[in-house]
C-alpha cells in the first residue's frame, strides 16, 4: 500500500430501537466484516446503541444503564478486530445526560467525546434529554472495565492521521467544532448523525459536507441513522457519505433495508500536501489532547485503493466536462483579450499546422477577436510546410482557417532551412536534433517578423504538457507574445476542441472531428511514401496520458515516482502493464528536471487550472536541480 492512506467507514446499521443487545451484536457482527475489509477507522450513527428515536426513554434509567454497559459488551465482543471504530451513546456523566461518541479498538473504550450544539426547533427537541457537551477533560468509568477512559475535547492519533469527531447538528452551525479540530490538525474528520429525510436535504446535505470537507483540507466521514429507526414522525434513509477536500469521493444508495457501509482510503499526504501549500490555513494546536489508536499493519504495494484513481485527471466527466471546457476558453480567450486591449493591438499572427494545439489557439484567437469586436481577419494564420509536412494536416488548416474567416498565409520554410543546413555545413539527410529544431526556429523566426510587419502580436500554441516534457525548441516554438495554452495539458487540448467542434457548423465540425483524431506529431521528418505521418511524438516521448497523470501527481500532490508509479498500475490496469509505466515516467522525471530552463523563460500566459508551470506564479524550481529517483 502507497503510504499515509487511511481506510475508512461510515456504516448505517439496522436499528433496533430501545434494544442494546441486539444493537450491540449487529454493530459487532459489522466491525468484523470491516476489519476483513482492512478498515482503519469506522463511524456509526449518532446514539447507535439505543437509535435516535427513543425519545422520553432517554429518561428511563434501564436504558441508560443498559446504553453504558452495551459499551463494555460491544468492547469484549470486538477485543478480536483491529478496526476502530466510533459509536453513539447515551451517557450519564456527573449527573447529566449526554448525547456521546465512544470510540473503541481491540476491547479497548478509548474515548468520549460529544454532541456540543443540540437542536432545538423544527422535529428536534434534543435539549428535552440532553446537556451539550461542552466539559473540560475528564475521565469515566464503565461498569465492569478497569480503566479510566478519557473523556472531552479529543483527537484521535492513527499513525499519519489525526481524527476529530462531531456529532450532527454541529456540521450545521456557524463555526462547526470540526473547523476548530483541522486547525489542531485533525485530517479525518468524523460525523455520527441521525439526519430525517426531507425532501431536497440531501443534495443540500452532500453540499453542505463536501464545503466543510473543502474548507478544512480535510476527509469527511458522515453516518446517519436509517431503517429500523421510528416512523412516528420522521423517516430516516440510512445515508452514509465520505468526502475528501471538497469532493464526495463515495456515498451510498439510501433507503436500505439492512445495514449498509461505504469504504474509501484516504489521502493522508494529498491533505498535508495542501496544508502545507496554502499560507491562509493557519494550525492551532491548543485545547485538544490526543490520544492514541494502535496502527494496523501496512497492506502491500500490490493490494489495489479502495478508491477511484482516475487515469485522466486533468478531464472532467459528464455533464461537468462542457462546463469546464466553457469556462477554460473563456480564460484563455479574455487573457489573450486583455492583452491585446492593454498594447493596443488589432493583428495577431498564428502558426496553423492542423494539429491539436495550433488548432486551439486560433479557435481561442477568433474568440477572442469576437468578444472584442475585432474583424477576424485581423487573425493571420501562417501555414509553413516544412519537410514532413503532409497533406491531411496542410489541408486541415488551410480548411480550418477559411472556414473561421481569417487571412490565410502560406509560406514554405523549405528553401530558408536548406540555405541554413548550407551555412552552418549540416548534412540534410541526417535527421538528427539540429535538422529538426532548425525548422521549428525558423518557423518562429517567420512569425514574429510577420508580427513586427503586421504591428501584431504572436499568439503561441505550446501546451501543458509540452512544457512539462521540455518538448519544445528552445527560441522556437518556445517562445511567443503570449501563449494562449501554456495552462492545458494535451489531455485536455482534445476535449477543448472537440467542445469547439460541437458549436461549430457541419464542415468546421468535419475538420476539427479530423484533427482531433489525427496522431500528435510535430512532422520535422519526412512521410512515408503513402505520405502518412512517420514522426508520431507519442512514440518518442510516450503516451501524453500517462504523462499527464504523472504531471498531476508530481505537481498538485508533491507525489514521490514511487507512489506516482503505484497509483498508476491501478489507473491504467489493464491498459498498460507495470514496465511500460516505469518506462515513460523514467522519461517523465529525465525531461522535466532537464528541461526546467525552458520554463524559466517562457511567455506569458493564462492559468485555467490548479496545475500550472509558470516561472512567475506557481511552479518556481531551480533549471539545475538532481532529479528524483524511482
Amino acid at each position: 500500500m502507497i503510504r499515509n492512506f487511511l481506510r475508512v467507514a461510515a456504516v448505517s446499521p439496522r436499528v433496533f430501537l430501545a434494544d442494546v443487545e441486539a444493537n450491540v451484536k449487529t454493530i459487532a457482527d459489522l466491525v468484523a466484516n470491516l476489519d476483513k475489509e482492512g478498515v482503519d477507522i469506522a463511524v456509526f450513527p449518532e446514539l447507535s446503541l439505543t437509535g435516535y428515536t427513543c425519545a422520553d426513554l432517554f429518561q428511563n434509567r434501564a436504558l441508560i444503564d443498559a446504553a453504558r454497559c452495551g459499551v463494555v459488551e460491544l468492547a469484549d465482543m470486538t477485543s478480536g478486530c483491529q478496526t476502530a471504530f466510533v459509536v453513539g451513546v447515551p451517557l450519564m456523566i456527573e449527573g447529566k445526560l449526554y448525547n456521546c461518541a465512544v470510540t473503541l479498538q481491540k476491547g479497548r473504550i478509548v474515548a468520549v467525546t460529544g454532541k456540543k450544539n443540540l437542536p432545538n426547533y423544527g422535529e428536534f427537541y434534543e435539549k428535552r434529554w440532553f446537556e451539550p457537551f461542552n466539559f473540560e477533560y475528564n475521565v469515566i468509568q464503565f461498569p465492569g472495565y478497569d480503566d479510566a477512559v478519557p473523556a472531552g475535547d479529543i483527537l484521535l492519533q492513527y499513525g499519519c492521521a489525526k481524527i476529530g469527531i462531531e456529532v450532527c447538528e454541529d456540521l450545521w452551525t456557524p463555526i462547526p467544532p470540526s473547523s476548530c479540530q483541522a486547525l489542531a490538525g485533525a485530517t479525518v474528520l468524523l460525523n455520527l448523525s441521525a439526519s430525517d429525510s426531507v425532501a431536497g436535504k440531501f443534495d443540500y446535505l452532500k453540499n453542505l459536507i463536501a464545503q466543510q470537507s473543502g474548507r478544512t483540507v480535510a476527509a469527511y466521514v458522515y453516518a446517519s441513522a436509517g431503517y429500523g429507526e421510528s416512523t412516528t414522525d420522521l423517516v430516516f434513509d440510512g445515508k452514509t457519505i465520505i468526502a475528501e477536500n471538497g469532493t464526495i469521493i463515495n456515498i451510498n444508495k439510501p433507503w436500505q433495508l439492512d445495514s449498509q457501509w461505504v469504504i474509501s482510503d484516504i489521502d493522508i499526504d494529498a491533505l498535508d500536501h495542501d496544508r502545507m501549500a496554502r499560507s491562509s490555513f493557519e494550525t492551532d494546536p491548543a485545547s485538544f489532547d490526543v490520544v492514541e489508536l494502535e496502527v494496523r499493519d501496512a497492506m502491500p504495494d500490490d493490494e489495489p485503493l479502495r478508491r477511484f484513481i482516475d487515469p485522466m485527471p486533468f478531464v472532467p466527466k459528464g455533464e461537468t466536462l462542457d462546463q469546464r471546457c466553457f469556462e477554460i476558453a473563456n480564460i484563455q480567450a479574455h487573457g489573450l483579450a486583455r492583452r491585446l486591449d492593454a498594447t493596443n493591438t488589432k493583428t495577431v499572427v498564428v502558426g496553423v499546422s492542423g494539429g491539436l494545439d495550433s488548432t486551439l489557439a486560433l479557435l481561442v484567437a477568433a474568440r477572442t477577436f469576437d468578444i472584442l469586436g475585432l474583424d477576424r481577419r485581423g487573425i493571420i494564420g501562417v501555414t509553413m510546410p516544412g519537410f514532413g509536412t503532409t497533406d491531411r494536416t496542410h489541408d486541415n488548416a488551410v480548411g480550418l482557417m477559411k472556414a473561421l474567416g481569417i487571412t490565410h498565409r502560406e509560406i514554405s520554410i523549405v528553401p530558408a532551412v536548406n540555405q541554413h543546413f548550407a551555412d552552418i555545413e549540416h548534412d540534410p539527410a541526417v535527421h538528427d536534433t539540429t535538422y529538426e529544431n532548425a525548422q521549428a526556429r525558423q518557423r518562429t523566426y517567420l512569425l514574429m517578423d510577420l508580427a513586427n510587419k503586421a504591428r501584431g502580436m504572436v499568439v503561441g500554441t505550446g501546451d501543458l504538457s509540452e512544457l512539462a516534457l521540455g518538448w519544445a525548441t528552445y527560441n522556437g516554438d518556445q517562445m511567443s507574445m503570449y501563449g494562449v495554452n501554456a495552462g492545458v495539458p494535451k489531455t485536455l487540448i482534445r476535449s477543448l476542441v472537440l467542445y469547439f467542434a460541437e458549436q461549430s457548423d457541419e464542415a468546421t465540425r468535419h475538420i476539427l472531428l479530423d484533427i482531433a483524431d489525427t496522431p500528435i506529431s510535430p512532422e520535422l521528418i519526412p512521410a512515408d511514401a503513402q505520405g502518412n505521418i512517420t514522426q508520431k511524438t507519442e512514440d518518442l516521448v510516450g503516451p501524453y496520458e500517462l504523462h499527464d497523470f504523472f504531471i498531476y501527481h508530481f505537481m498538485r500532490w508533491g507525489r514521490s515516482p514511487r507512489e506516482i508509479y503505484l497509483l498508476a498500475l491501478q489507473a491504467f490496469d489493464g491498459r498498460y502493464d507495470g514496465a511500460t509505466i516505469e518506462k515513460w515516467l523514467r522519461t517523465f522525471i529525465r525531461r522535466f528536471f532537464t528541461q526546467q530552463f525552458k520554463r524559466s523563460c517562457m511567455p506569458d500566459g493564462p492559468k485555467v487550472g490548479s496545475v500550472t508551470l509558470s516561472p512567475r506564479g506557481d511552479w518556481r524550481m531551480p533549471s539545475d536541480a538532481t532529479q528524483f529517483t524511482m
